[in-house]
């Protein structure tokens, strides 16, 4: 047997880390939900980070992909824990990665439930460093399987693509209760400035994943809920809007068009 396929207990070791990470993730989200006794998040932290606090705040319906993106990290932390993924030299690199942004899921959560946003921007900056990495390692290895790609490929595209969004509305959000008023351009060049980065990002993940559908689906949803919220809140901003619309036609525009042009790249290559 090659060295990669011998059991050790390392391996095991990572199985549970990453299988008590995603608990973790899970009791904090029912947390922040309010489910368990918590404040939700919307409401936490003074309402900085409520529908209508700022331009860039999706509407409070963007939040159900949060339900897709926990069951792919509850199918990953399962499907991951069989023996035959034990010894997975694919599974030893991404296992540690996605172990730790559960984690800082969990602390983010907790940092918002105590109203401390300040605290909560580093935290969601490192959660989108530690997925764009993990993001990195799907794309530099391959699945071996429709399944893996799935729950592996898939779910860590969804993630990194809603927290792309997330991370530019907690910074915004943050900067609002400085007392930012951004040199004095206006909230709406603020917002559509914001829009932009997030949309440009997007398109360098469809780039860089040569077309994965997972960034483009979570990064674009966040986006059209962003331009929901402009036009049907209490903070109507057409600029916003518009700009949230351009975007999301942009990160799906790139992506369909990466997809078309690599045509003989595996269905499991780019499925996700």
């Amino acid at each position: 047997m090659t060295s990669s396929m011998v059991h050790t207990g390392r391996d095991l070791l990572r199985q549970c880390v990453v299988a008590a990470s995603a608990v973790a993730a899970i009791v904090g989200s029912f947390i922040g939900s309010g489910a368990a006794g918590g404040t939700p998040i919307q409401d936490a932290a003074g309402g900085a980070l409520a529908t209508d606090a700022t331009p860039i705040a999706p509407g409070g319906a963007a939040f159900g992909i949060w339900s897709v993106i926990y069951l792919g990290l509850i199918a990953y932390a399962i499907w991951q824990f069989l023996p035959a993924q034990r010894s997975d030299p694919r599974q030893r690199l991404l296992g540690y990665p996605i172990a730790a942004s559960l984690i800082l899921n969990a602390a983010w959560i907790l940092s918002i439930q105590f109203d401390l946003l300040p605290l909560s921007v580093p935290v969601i900056v490192l959660l989108l460093a530690v997925l764009v990495y993990t993001f990195r390692l799907t794309i530099v290895t391959r699945p071996r399987t429709l399944i893996e790609a799935l729950v592996a490929d898939g779910t860590v595209g969804l993630y990194l693509g809603w927290v792309c969004v997330a991370t530019a509305a907690n910074i915004t959000a943050w900067l609002v209760t400085t007392g930012f008023d951004g040199f004095g351009l206006g909230s709406d060049a603020w917002a559509v400035g914001v829009i932009a980065v997030a949309g440009l990002v997007g398109v360098l993940l469809a780039f860089r994943g040569r077309g994965r559908l997972g960034p483009a689906i979570s990064l674009s949803w966040g986006l059209a809920w962003v331009a929901v919220a402009r036009v049907t809140g209490d903070l109507v901003s057409p600029p916003a809007a518009a700009a949230a619309l351009v975007a999301v036609l942009a990160v799906i525009g790139f992506t369909v068009a990466l997809r078309l042009m690599t045509p003989k790249l595996s269905a499991s290559a780019v499925t996700a």
